[in-house]
């Protein structure tokens, strides 16, 4: 049976993504904002961290589920995965705070850039071998 990498971390990131789809659900409520962010730099905040969130994270699930089809090393598979997960927790939190925490910010989208580069480089390497 061949490992399987990318659910792994696909499942955990969905988790994520839907904690963080929460926050906004959850203050849009208590907030009573119906569409947009309603003025509020906090709904503003929670939005762009969820919204990041859904820019990055599939086209880095899809070139990791590539490299992983492409028979790339297990390693450097986990490697993405941690980077990405390990980014995008980073960020959220980062942003979230008031005032934010640039350097969790930064650290996670560098995170996140990395596990792309690592992913584009291993689908090239792999696609062209």
């Amino acid at each position: 049976m061949p490992i399987v990498v990318t659910p792994i971390y696909a499942g955990l990131l969905a988790l994520l993504y839907v904690l963080l789809s929460l926050r906004v659900i959850r203050m849009r409520r208590g907030a009573r904002i119906n569409l947009g962010d309603g003025g509020d730099a906090e709904m503003q905040r929670r939005m762009r961290v969820h919204g990041n969130f859904a820019e990055y994270v599939p086209l880095a699930l899809i070139l990791m589920f590539l490299a992983e089809w492409l028979n790339q090393s297990v390693w450097l598979l986990h490697l993405m995965g941690v980077l990405l997960l390990i980014g995008r927790a980073a960020h959220a939190y980062g942003v979230s705070q008031t005032p934010q925490i640039l350097p969790l910010r930064v650290a996670g989208m560098v995170s996140t850039i990395a596990a792309i580069i690592i992913g584009a480089i291993a689908n090239l390497t792999g696609a062209l071998a």
